[in-house]
Parts: structure tokens; sequence; C-alpha cells
């Protein structure tokens, strides 16, 4: 996987604590620093820690299903993507949360950091064979989470719901086009 697509995946995956931290920015209605960077953080350190852990268990069998490991890793991060563009389509439930607690913000991080770990097994799929090789991509996951959770809270203080709208279109498409990539270069250059 090359950068750009590295780090258009890190940016997919953070779209989900992008959302949450508008929404909690909305609750807030003010900058609280330390709340923010808090979420940041664990955000960010579990979008990276999902994904290791996705790889290591997948890692440990990857050799049985090398054959069919490029349709694996396509059909995870389509079911990712068709999953993120169906959730824009939900009504929009009523949050009853308080985003100050670090109960909370612990509870929103494992939440939003599901996805990852689907992601760390197709890892596991495509070639990355060392916790070196995953260097990378776990870090721009963590940092591209930790940035936009910050951003995603400023949002919400400053400009309200009105930027809530296409991210999650946005974060399927990116995930299906990158599953498609991984299949079409599997099947045809290699």
């Amino acid at each position: 996987m090359g950068l750009l697509a590295i780090i258009l995946l890190a940016v997919s995956l953070a779209i989900d604590c992008f959302t949450v931290s508008v929404t909690s920015g909305i609750i807030l209605q003010r900058v609280r620093w330390n709340i923010f960077l808090e979420m940041g953080f664990f955000f960010g350190l579990f979008q990276a820690i999902m994904p290791f852990l996705g790889w290591l268990g997948a890692s440990r069998f990857s050799h049985l299903i090398e054959d069919y490991d490029h349709w694996i890793a396509f059909g995870l991060l389509c079911f990712l993507g068709i999953r993120m563009i169906r959730e824009h389509f939900k009504k929009e439930e009523e949050r009853s949360f308080n985003p100050t607690r670090l109960k909370v913000i612990l509870a929103l991080a494992v939440a939003t950091s599901i996805d990852a770990l689907a992601v760390g097994i197709s890892f596991a799929f495509t070639g990355y064979n060392s916790l070196g090789s995953l260097t990378l991509p776990l870090a721009a996951i963590g940092a591209a989470s930790f940035l936009l959770s910050i951003i995603g809270c400023l949002i919400g203080v400053f400009c309200g719901r009105r930027f809530h709208c296409r991210v999650e279109i946005f974060g399927g498409i990116v995930l299906i086009g990158i599953g498609t990539k991984i299949l079409v270069e599997h099947l045809f250059i290699q």
C-alpha cells in the first residue's frame, strides 16, 4: 500500500472519531482544550491499537489463505465502507452522553475503533508481514484520528451541525476504493 493509500485509509478510519468529536463540541458549546486533547489522545490510541490487534490475530494463519487474501481484504474494506455510508442515512438519535467524563471518552474510543480492527485483519493479507512494516500505517491512523478528533471538536463548538452532513459518505467511498484497488492489483498486476 502506497503512502497516499495509507493516508486515505487513516483519514477514512478517523471519520467516526471526527463525527463523534463534532457532536461533543456541539454539546460542550465552548473550547475545552483538556477535554479535546484527552479525546484526541484516546481516539488516536485506540485507532492505532485495534489494527495492530487485528493484524496480530490474522497473521497467525495468513499462510493458510494466501490465495484468497486479496478477496478477504476487498470484502472487509467494502463491508466497512458500505456500513459507513449506511450510517449517514440513519435517523440521528438523541445523544445523552457527557463528553467530559473519561469513562464516556473511553467508550467512544472503543466504539469508533471497531472498524480499525477489521482493517488490521486485512493488513495481514496484503503484505504486512512484520511489525516494522506496520509502523507507518499505525502511526498515520493514530495521528489522523488524533488530529481529526480535535478539529471535529472545534468545528462542533464554532460551526454547529452544518459541516456534519456528508463525511460518512466520503469515508465509505474511500474504504471501498482502497478495497477495489487491492483487488485489482492482486488480480491484474501480480
